[in-house]
């Protein structure tokens, strides 16, 4: 079964909202740790051949929010983010044989190392639905 893993985490925020808020930091260190921690998990599921994609999303600041008005017009949102709001920031496509295995895995993602007082947020696994017509 197929399934989509993606990880959150904050938008780059300023000095003045790390002050107001107590969100810590990223030095290089921690980076470079959270980095290898990461790698290690991809390699890993490469070489097993569950990997099928994973990437990194580009800055929030690039997003664009598309909807429909009443009259059927889009309506487009740049930068749609709040600062400081808990953002998409990867995914991981998987082929797994159980979702308990799927769940091993968000579980290894979870542990990745990040600073001290981090906010926490969840890895979300969703199966992906094979049973419906392909987008694609």
């Amino acid at each position: 079964m197929k399934y989509l893993v993606t990880v959150q985490g904050r938008r780059p925020t300023t000095r003045r909202w790390r002050a107001r808020f107590g969100s810590p930091a990223w030095d290089e260190a921690g980076l470079r740790a959270m980095f290898d921690h990461m790698n290690a998990v991809n390699e890993e599921l490469g070489a097993n051949g569950e990997l099928l994609d994973a990437q990194g999303l580009a800055a929030p600041s690039t997003t664009r929010f598309v909807t429909v008005d009443d009259t059927g017009n889009a309506v487009v949102t740049d930068d749609p983010y709040a600062e400081g709001e808990g953002v998409v920031a990867g995914y991981w496509l998987l082929e797994c044989a159980s979702l308990e295995r799927v769940t091993e895995i968000a579980a290894r993602v979870a542990r990745c190392p990040a600073p001290a007082g981090s906010p926490v947020y969840p890895v979300v696994v969703r199966p992906v639905d094979e049973t419906g017509p392909s987008l694609g």
